[in-house]
């Protein structure tokens, strides 16, 4: 608790919970575990298709010393790192360091410790790096709770398919819809975007210090670097091979990684604003929690302060979001190092989505619909169906059914003896008129229901 009390980032204090998960991925350790498992899988690469002459495929013995070396969970691994980067003054080299003194440690090892970053440019390690990190935040983190806030929507959506409702378009009484259905767009809405960004292809490369495998080719011209680069990207790490970069690999993937979590974001910012409002509007309330307090002062109130705090996180996460997704791709000339401060951010980023998403799921969790507030809100509205009687003008070829209307709705709060007047009064078959007579508000709403429902397919 009292590190969480002396924490800079509300995502290691106050939010700890929720972020928990992202320590195992964009914590300082983190980062220096997958640089050595980066490290390691090119040093066993190398070996295993004899790369390079005279560094011939590891003994089992050494090869479950490399196995025992990478799985190292401890801190002992990530300290030593930091205290030689004090020296180093380089991240990356100081890791180089740290594994050449373990291979010390094996006879067979020793002797081939100059392989270890072998042709290497540190953001072919980093690059790596960052895509594997990035690749089991998403698979592992983030569309398994992503996708979780989309299922409650769509049970939510089927619970509340037949809920009628009134409408709201520019604040105002529209034709009604159904509770159901407006959940079941979030969730379309969601789902889509959850694709989105499940289909962005993560990539890396390998090949040096200006991308052009210049070291590599130097000491072993006979070696099919491209091939090889490829082999370890694709088949190892289980990436997409850029062929083709700088000496970055250019972020390209990570933007659009970035831009389709900033979309999913932005769903679930329009959704807290609509929850807010139907809460404001009393059609839906938070159910009330034993100990909890709305105000300092009010007694009365219960906030609806889970829709309040994912929005403020979502703002958060995509200001961040956007700021990578926009700055990322950029580098001066074959190399830059503004990028590398920023990617130490990406955990922050996904850190503030994580936040929202509980929050937003919590929220939801807790939200119970007002039927009364509703139907009363519907029973009050029947200028609403001035939309539905006018279409039924304009099929039976009746003139300015529009305009008609329109002057005995626009502005004026139209009663159900006031519209019903207007309906006898038309020339309209006697069974056309019976159908508009016994309309009312909550029977208003189209297929609103079936699209609900649909919402769970």
């Amino acid at each position: 608790m009292e590190d969480r009390l002396n924490a800079v980032s509300p995502i290691d204090g106050r939010y700890t919970e929720q972020t928990v998960p992202l320590r195992a991925l964009f914590s300082e350790k983190a980062l220096i575990g997958e640089r050595i498992s980066i490290e390691l899988g090119w040093f066993r690469r190398l070996a295993a298709e004899r790369a390079v002459p005279g560094f011939e495929p590891l003994s089992a013995d050494a090869l479950a010393f490399l196995e025992d070396v990478q799985n190292d969970t401890e801190d002992r691994a990530a300290l030593r790192v930091k205290e030689l980067e004090r020296t180093t003054r380089h991240d990356v080299k100081a890791v180089e360091y740290y594994l050449k003194q373990r291979l010390d440690e094996h006879p067979e090892l020793r002797r081939r410790r100059e392989y270890v970053h072998f042709a290497c440019t540190s953001e072919d390690i980093n690059n790596l790096a960052y895509a594997g990190l990035m690749l089991r935040a998403r698979e592992e983190c983030l569309m398994p709770r992503i996708g979780a806030l989309a299922d409650t929507l769509v049970e939510l959506a089927v619970r509340h398919a037949d809920r009628p409702m009134l409408a709201r378009t520019h604040g105002q009484a529209a034709s009604p819809t159904t509770l159901g259905k407006e959940i079941a767009v979030y969730a379309h809405r969601l789902r889509r975007q959850i694709e989105r960004l499940g289909a962005v292809r993560i990539g890396g490369k390998i090949n040096g210090a200006v991308g052009n495998y210049n070291a590599h080719l130097a000491a072993c011209p006979e070696t099919d670097w491209p091939a090889l680069a490829r082999l370890f990207v694709e088949s190892d790490l289980q990436l997409h091979w850029n062929p083709c970069t700088t000496q970055i690999e250019p972020h390209d993937w990570m933007a659009e990684y970035f831009h389709a979590l900033s979309r999913c974001n932005v769903t679930l910012i329009d959704l807290c604003r609509d929850a807010w409002g139907y809460i404001s509007l009393g059609y839906l309330r938070k159910r009330s929690e034993e100990g909890e307090v709305g105000s300092s002062t009010m007694p009365h109130k219960i906030n609806p302060i889970e829709f309040e705090n994912a929005e403020g996180n979502l703002g958060l996460s995509n200001a961040l979001l956007s700021h990578l997704a926009d700055t990322l791709p950029v580098s001066r000339w074959q190399r830059d190092l503004v990028d590398s401060t920023r990617q130490r951010n990406v955990g922050v980023a996904l850190g503030h989505a994580l936040i929202a998403w509980e929050s937003c799921r919590r929220g939801l969790g807790e939200l119970e619909a007002d039927d009364a507030a509703m139907d009363a809100d519907l029973e009050s509205a029947w200028e609403v169906l001035t939309e539905a009687v006018q279409t039924v003008m304009r099929r039976h070829g009746l003139p300015d059914p529009y305009e008609r209307l329109k002057k005995i709705a626009r502005g004026h709060k139209l009663t159900r003896e006031d519209l019903h007047a207007f309906i006898r009064g038309l020339d309209l078959p006697q069974e056309e008129k019976n159908r508009l007579l016994a309309l009312r508000p909550a029977d208003y709403i189209g297929n609103a229901a079936t699209q609900a429902r649909q919402a769970s397919r």
